[in-house]
This record gives structure tokens, C-alpha cells and sequence, in this order.
């Protein structure tokens, strides 16, 4: 299997970049090493906007006019909090992820979908985080994400989290199956789509790749 194309390649400031998601034409990044986000002009790769987390940030994604984020607080439990570009976080309205546990966050129009790691599944979300759909994981997922056809992609990995794959995902079947595209050598987390290319997070270098499926 052919590797991923990659295109281009960043430092990170803040340091381990884990989340990302494409929002009014900015690429918004979490840090672990800092715990902010910071909104990046990807033609310029300057940072345009910054702001601290209330915690850790493990997942985020464009939804209802604003931007999901998965934040650790307290004893490492999970919430998703809005947050608003030039206004901040809106705490008061924190919901608890599903036994306050989560990870990688994504949304295909008004539908907002979470990862959990710990119990090898993606959950379909509704109003108040309730649980609408369990989708099995057959394996570990370093990210996923959806093009701007809605059709879902992911970053599939094995038990140690290696031999990463870059993969389609039908999240409508009942028990979907990644189906590879191409390999991913390097330590991938997180996926977003700028309409052209797909993202990634090199964390544990600090860096941001952008890459392409085709060779």
C-alpha cells in the first residue's frame, strides 16, 4: 500500500498539538503541552487567535455556528463545551460526554459524533449529548473526520497504535469496517478537511501535516 502524499509541514507552537478542526477559514489547533487554542492562517501559518482552555482539549469540531470542544476538567473527565471564535467558552453550558469519557470529535452537518477509545466506539450524539448510536470500532482510531461530501474517513491503528492507516468509514452500516487508502508513517492524531486536503496532528513532535490519499 502506497504512503499518505504529504504536502506540507509546521511547527506547532504550544507545543504536542492534539485536536484540529477547519473553522471560517482558520485552522484551529488544541495544545496539550499549554492547554490553548490557537487559530492559524494555514496560507500565512500565523497564529491569528489564541485563547486557554479551561482543560486539556482532546476533541474539536465545527458545529451550530461555532466549535465543539472535548475538554479534560477536573479528575481527567470529559465535557463538550462551545466555544466562539472572538467571544470564548461557554462554560455554563458544559455537557458531560457519556460516562464523562471521550476523545476526537467530529460533525457532519448537525450531527455531532465522539470517539471513546477506552470502549472501541464512535457514538452518534443528540440533544444533551444523549446517545443515539453506538458504532463499533474494530480498531484503535487515532482520528476521523468528514470530507465536504459527508462521506467519513479515519485514521485506524492497531492495539499499540501503529501501523496507521488512512481509511474510509462508513459510519451507516450497523458494524462498519475501515477500508485503507493508503499508510500513514508517521505518528498521526486528529483529522480535518480544508476542502482540498486532510490534516493531521504530529503530537508528539509538535508539528501539523497536511496530506493527500493520492499519489
Amino acid at each position: 500500500m502506497q504512503n499518505v502524499r504529504e504536502i506540507q509541514r509546521h511547527p506547532s507552537p504550544g507545543g504536542r498539538p492534539q485536536p484540529l478542526a477547519f473553522h471560517g477559514g482558520r485552522l484551529w489547533v488544541g495544545s496539550w503541552d499549554d492547554d490553548k487554542l490557537r487559530a492559524f492562517d494555514p496560507a500565512s501559518w500565523t497564529v491569528v487567535e489564541e485563547i486557554a482552555a479551561p482543560g486539556r482539549p482532546y476533541g474539536i469540531a465545527p458545529f451550530d455556528g461555532a466549535l465543539a470542544v472535548v475538554i479534560a476538567l477536573g479528575d481527567d473527565d470529559r465535557y463538550i463545551c462551545r466555544f466562539t471564535p472572538g467571544k470564548g467558552f461557554d462554560l455554563d453550558g458544559k455537557i458531560a460526554c457519556p460516562d464523562f469519557t471521550g476523545s476526537h470529535l467530529a460533525a457532519n452537518g448537525s450531527t455531532l459524533y465522539l470517539g471513546q477509545q477506552g470502549k472501541h466506539q464512535i457514538l452518534e450524539l443528540g440533544a444533551g449529548n444523549s446517545i443515539v448510536r453506538e458504532i463499533p470500532l474494530p480498531t484503535r482510531c487515532a482520528g476521523f473526520g468528514f470530507d465536504a461530501g459527508g462521506e467519513c474517513y479515519m485514521i485506524a491503528a492497531d492495539e499499540e497504535f501503529e501501523n496507521l492507516e488512512f481509511a474510509r468509514f462508513d459510519l451507516q452500516q450497523s458494524s462498519p469496517a475501515p477500508a485503507p487508502i493508503a499508510s500513514v508513517p508517521f505518528d498521526a492524531r486528529a483529522l480535518a478537511f480544508d476542502g482540498s486536503n486532510w490534516w493531521t496532528s504530529h503530537r508528539e513532535e509538535s508539528q501539523i501535516v497536511s496530506f493527500s490519499a493520492q499519489s
